[in-house]
C-alpha cells in the first residue's frame, strides 16, 4: 500500500509542468468497468453511466442461431453457475442464464437500444472471432455493423475493435466507413504502426507495458489514435496520461474518474 501511494505521489509531481495545459483523454470502462460492476452486463453499463463515465468496452460473440451476445469468454463457466459454450447455445438458452450476481446475460440489440438514448458515448465493440470461418466473419460483421449503427446517436463514437486481423479486414471491406481499431498485446512500436497502416485502420490499442512516450507521439504523427491497456489501477491511469494516450481502458473507471476530478483537474475525461 505504501509503495502504491509513493508511486502515485511521484507520478503526480511529474505532472506539475503539464498541468498548465488541459489534456483530453477518453476514459472507458473495460467490460463495463469489471472491478466495480458485474462484468459485461446491462447493470454495469447503466451503473457506469449513472456515475458519469461515458465510455465502455464490450465483447461480442455469435450464438448458435446467429444472435449477437455479449461475452468475453467462449464459455459461460467463469461468470455464471451454468456450463456451456456460447457459440453452441441459442439465444433462448442463454437468455435463461444469469450471472453469479443475478444479472441476465446481455445481447447487443439490448445494449444498442439503451445506447440510442445515451448521447455522447464512446463505445468499443470488441469482436471475439478468432475461431470463426470466413463465412461466419462476413455474417458477423454484417449483423454487428447494422445493429450497432442503426440507432447510434450522431454525437456518439462507436469503434469496432479486435486482435483478429481477419475480422478487421472483413469489416473494412464491407463497411469502409467503419471506425476500426487494431488491438495487440504489445507496446506501441514501428511494427504496430505499420500493421495498422496496412490494414487501413486509424486506431491502435496497445499494451502499456513497454510503451514509450516517444512511440506514442510517433504514432500520433502518423495519424493514429492511441489507446492503452490494461487499466487495473490509479497508477496505470496516471502512467497512461503521462505517455500521452488518447484513450485509456480501465477496470475501475468510476474510481479513476473520481480520482482525476480531485487530483488531476487539468485532465478532461471526455
Amino acid at each position: 500500500m505504501k509503495r502504491g501511494i509513493l508511486v502515485i505521489a511521484t507520478l503526480l509531481l511529474s505532472f506539475t509542468a503539464m498541468a498548465q495545459h488541459t489534456r483530453e483523454v477518453t476514459l472507458f470502462g473495460h467490460r463495463g468497468s469489471r472491478y466495480e460492476f458485474d462484468e459485461n452486463t446491462m447493470a454495469a453499463y447503466k451503473g457506469m453511466r449513472e456515475k458519469g463515465v461515458n465510455g465502455l468496452e464490450t465483447d461480442v460473440r455469435l450464438t448458435k442461431d446467429g444472435e449477437l451476445v455479449i461475452s468475453h469468454d467462449s464459455s459461460l463457466d467463469r461468470l455464471t453457475p451454468n456450463a456451456g459454450k456460447v457459440e453452441e447455445m441459442t439465444r433462448k438458452q442463454i437468455s435463461k442464464v444469469t450471472t453469479d450476481k443475478g444479472n441476465p446475460i446481455a445481447f447487443v440489440d439490448e445494449l444498442c437500444l439503451w445506447l440510442s438514448e445515451c448521447n455522447g458515448m464512446y463505445v468499443e465493440f470488441e469482436m471475439k472471432t478468432s475461431d470463426y470461418s470466413p463465412e461466419q466473419l462476413k455474417s458477423y460483421c454484417e449483423k454487428l455493423y447494422k445493429v450497432a449503427m442503426a440507432r447510434k446517436p450522431i454525437n456518439s463514437t462507436y469503434v469496432f475493435t479486435s486482435f483478429d486481423v481477419r475480422v478487421l479486414q472483413a469489416m473494412k471491406q464491407l463497411y469502409p466507413d467503419a471506425d476500426l481499431m487494431l488491438i495487440v498485446s504489445k507496446p506501441v512500436s514501428d511494427e504496430v504502426i505499420k500493421q495498422a497502416q496496412r490494414l487501413g485502420v486509424k486506431r491502435i490499442g496497445c499494451n502499456m507495458g513497454g510503451t514509450s512516450r516517444t512511440m506514442v507521439e510517433k504514432a500520433k504523427k502518423e495519424g493514429l489514435i492511441v489507446s492503452l491497456w490494461p487499466g487495473q489501477s490509479i497508477e496505470d491511469f496516471i502512467l497512461g496520461v503521462a505517455l500521452g494516450a488518447d484513450a485509456l481502458c480501465s477496470d475501475m473507471a468510476v474510481g479513476v474518474k473520481e480520482f482525476a476530478k480531485k487530483n488531476m483537474p487539468w485532465v478532461d475525461l471526455n
